[in-house]
């Protein structure tokens, strides 16, 4: 049986209305946009145009997915970051906007010559300051195999991967370089908190890349102590965190003779990154 794109896009809103998914009538069109493997334009362009049965089988398969929670970026295979497509998958945290206040702040520092990412995960932040920045070099630390394929690949769509290097490390053990700009958005949400996730994201993001366990700032802890001796003079490092973590995160840091640092807010109003320069 023949259906419009229209209606296919209606019912499809509707089945995930039906699921209690805020995002229906969106998801719906990023899965149809998918699908069809069209743009927005030519999607309104053809709404009352039948859709190719193979387009609706898709487009139904998608729509399962979605109704079982899997993130629209997973089934769809990646996400805009700061107006670039980075790849994602079960391997790697899905780019969210509240971290693009890294890149605001990344972007208003003087020009760096060396770019350190801790947990690069995606490789969302460093490509997108590799490709903000082309005459800085990077290196992006992470301790999955998986994550780091993950970040290559979006490197080298990117066109950064000459200038970012990627290495499998534990935080800072073994780094002997010195850096303009460190970031990070190490996994900071508390054991207790894990279960109020969105099955989103408990069901299907990496838990080591979400929570330490415990009180959630025990990656906080483990790099605190070796910050500075990979700190160029002048040099910034930027900390994701929980916003209610500011000034727990601001005083392990003042263990090891760090001076308060600026908190910065999402676009939400929200603490949501630390900034300390040496």
């Amino acid at each position: 049986m023949s259906e419009t794109f229209d209606a296919a896009l209606r019912h499809g809103a509707a089945a995930l209305k039906a699921a209690r998914i805020d995002s229906a009538v969106g998801d719906a069109r990023a899965l149809m946009l998918w699908a069809a493997e069209i743009d927005a334009v030519q999607l309104t362009m053809r709404l009352r145009d039948d859709a190719p049965g193979t387009v609706l089988a898709k487009f139904k398969t998608a729509l399962d997915k979605r109704v079982g929670r899997q993130p629209v970026s997973q089934i769809i295979g990646g996400r805009l970051f700061w107006g670039r497509w980075f790849e994602v998958t079960s391997d790697v945290l899905d780019p969210r906007p509240e971290s693009e206040i890294m890149i605001v702040r990344a972007l208003v520092l003087p020009r760096p010559k060396r770019v350190l990412e801790l947990g690069v995960g995606s490789g969302c932040i460093l490509g997108t300051v590799l490709a903000e920045r082309p005459g800085a070099i990077g290196l992006g630390i992470d301790i999955s195999d998986a994550a780091l394929s993950v970040a290559r690949r979006n490197l080298e769509f990117l066109g950064v991967s000459e200038r970012g290097n990627l290495q499998k490390g534990d935080w800072l053990a073994g780094i002997t370089d010195s850096f303009d700009l460190v970031l990070c958005n190490p996994p900071y949400i508390a054991e207790d908190e894990m279960s109020g996730l969105s099955p989103e994201v408990r069901l299907y993001e990496p838990h080591m890349a979400l929570s330490p366990g415990g009180d959630g700032l025990a990656s906080y802890r483990a790099i605190a102590p070796a910050l500075r001796r990979v700190m160029a003079t002048g040099g910034t490092a930027l900390f994701e965190i929980g916003p209610t973590q500011a000034k727990a995160v601001a005083d392990i840091f003042a263990e090891f003779d760090w001076a308060k640092p600026e908190v910065l807010k999402d676009f939400d109003g929200r603490d949501r990154c630390l900034a300390f320069t040496v």
